[in-house]
């Protein structure tokens, strides 16, 4: 985290006017550690209790979509069933099988929860507020993102399950699959910046037209399509419904934990909702605009108030989508990937190269011309792929034994 200069406001420095402040209780020679042990402690505080909170918020919401009571008797209004829940992982006896790889059965959750938190050290908090400010910060993001498909396969391994390997084989297909048009949408972003670091990218979508619309990504036709696939692709890497294939309990008892309990358990949930919040961060640093204000004359609110807002509408619109979509086949969600995702996002590329080789037109017919020829060769090319792959699939005819 950087120095903040005076001009800021006091509620813009009040996070690093704390820092500073702790660290001036230490002598000088420790004010390094001091201020980057404050920083990782702020990352997993904060999200550790934003994951609380988000487990009481999306029961909740859950219940009143589905017009059944969430949560209500733990506590005033349910408040307290987080801790509730808390406390049972922590006091259910971690049964591990005779049979099992103890030390991979052990670590597996530990590295998943340790790599997920790692790639929090990237995103731009705000305008001052970044843990760790690196040249290749989004490159960094998705190695980090990778490396939990690792504890995955430790997993379904190391129970000595054939339930659990077919479901963690099951598993990686899908991150896999899904990994590549994720990346594929990020790379337009990081074309159109000239910059893998995260606080470029947000620097790249400052400003404002006619003091109103936002500079951000998700404003153009290629980075709104982006947007799209990598909100389908985010769901489908963090195990998300409608994509929550995984954990199926009709199909693979419950996937690859099928020979977890207690608080190894609880760990593998928690992995699951800081990767859905780490993708939601990243979403919207490289297409909402980060931390910036969607206008001129809201600049006086505070930075990071913009970024928590930004990122409770993302994890809002997750749990939106959990209660609203049924959860696809497996077949229907390779297909999705290989056959529509990957083709889209290498059309949305070539898109992003015509507005950028386009950027200097700029007379009003010239602009109409940008935005209509932009828009034809992103949405053309998704209709006719689109129409191509459901016309192939034919409705289900259901046939019963004669009685």
């Amino acid at each position: 985290m950087s120095a903040a200069p005076p001009s800021d406001s006091l509620l813009e420095r009040a996070p690093l006017l704390a820092r500073d402040f702790v660290t001036g209780l230490f002598p000088d020679s420790l004010h390094w550690l001091v201020r980057n042990t404050l920083a990782v402690a702020a990352v997993i505080l904060g999200f550790g209790l934003l994951f609380t909170l988000l487990t009481l918020v999306e029961r909740k919401a859950l219940g009143r979509m589905q017009n059944r009571p969430g949560p209500n008797r733990t506590g005033p209004f349910g408040l307290l069933q987080p801790i509730a829940d808390g406390i049972k992982m922590l006091v259910k006896e971690d049964i591990v099988p005779w049979t099992a790889d103890r030390p991979l059965h052990f670590l597996a959750p530990v590295v998943l929860v340790a790599f997920t938190l790692v790639a929090f050290a990237v995103i731009p908090y705000g305008r001052h507020l970044l843990p760790v400010d690196l040249d290749a910060a989004v490159l960094f993001f998705f190695a980090a993102g990778a490396a939990t498909e690792l504890a995955v396969f430790m997993a379904g391994w190391s129970s000595h399950n054939k339930y659990s390997l077919l479901a963690a084989m099951r598993a990686l297909a899908q991150l896999i699959s899904y990994e590549l048009p994720l990346l594929l949408a990020v790379v337009p972003v990081v074309m159109l910046a000239g910059t893998l670091s995260t606080r470029g990218i947000v620097a790249a979508q400052g400003g404002w037209t006619l003091g109103l619309l936002p500079h951000w990504f998700a404003g153009t036709p290629w980075g709104l399509v982006g947007f799209i696939i990598f909100v389908i692709a985010a769901l489908a890497e963090s195990n998300r419904s409608p994509f929550d294939l995984p954990e199926a309990e009709s199909e693979l008892i419950a996937g690859h934990l099928t020979e977890y309990s207690g608080f190894k358990y609880a760990l593998f949930f928690m992995a699951e909702y800081l990767e859905m919040t780490a993708l939601g961060a990243m979403a919207v640093t490289l297409y909402l605009g980060g931390w910036q204000a969607p206008c001129a004359f809201l600049e006086f609110i505070p930075s990071y108030a913009w970024f928590g807002l930004k990122l409770a509408a993302m994890l809002g619109l997750f749990i939106w989508i959990r209660g609203t979509l049924p959860r696809l086949r497996i077949d229907q969600l390779m297909r999705l990937a290989w056959k529509f995702l990957v083709p889209l996002a290498l059309v949305n590329l070539g898109t992003a190269a015509f507005w950028q080789l386009s950027a200097g037109w700029e007379s009003p017919p010239a602009q109409l011309a940008r935005w209509i020829g932009a828009t034809v060769l992103v949405l053309g090319p998704a209709l006719l792929i689109g129409r191509r792959l459901s016309g192939r699939v034919q409705p289900r005819t259901y046939r019963y034994a004669p009685s």
